[in-house]
């Protein structure tokens, strides 16, 4: 199985690298390929709404058509057994890279219509979050929480 975690934090070696390499770790001591990504050292965007993964008779249909730095990663997640996706917590969710690769992922396989959803694969998913306060505010952080995984559905 392949285990790909991404790195949402700008800093390559700090908790939240750290607490993904421990995960990967124990996946690879379990048989796993894995594969860390840093999203920093990727020159990317958000979804730009441009519609062509939602095109009728586009190659890419259901695929997210941009060309940059995110299109080799989104292909090797849409391959994998296995997704953790890392990020600190900045002002009440993750961060903006964080975001934007969440908003790539999901959006080129929703359907607007009653066709079911352009991906029928399934991919583990999970999510390791890092912040520097107490476990009482950690806990103010429950409504990213929950639309982080309800995105990932």
């Amino acid at each position: 199985m392949k285990v790909i975690a991404i790195n949402g934090s700008p800093r390559k070696d700090r908790n939240t690298a750290q607490m993904l390499n421990t995960a990967l770790e124990g996946a690879a001591s379990a048989g796993a390929d894995t594969e860390l990504v840093h999203l920093v050292d990727l020159d990317f965007s958000g979804c730009m709404s441009c519609f062509d993964c939602k095109r009728l008779g586009n190659p890419n249909f259901g695929k997210c058509n941009l060309k940059d730095g995110l299109a080799p990663v989104l292909e090797k997640i849409s391959r994998c057994g296995a997704l953790i996706i890392g990020s600190p917590i900045y002002i009440g969710d993750v961060t903006g890279m964080t975001r934007n690769l969440i908003e790539r992922l999901t959006f080129q396989y929703i359907s607007y219509d009653n066709t079911p959803p352009y991906f029928d694969g399934h991919i583990n998913c999970a999510f390791i979050y890092t912040m520097n306060c107490p476990k009482e505010f950690s806990d103010c952080q429950k409504a990213a929480y929950e639309q982080n995984a309800e995105c990932l559905k």
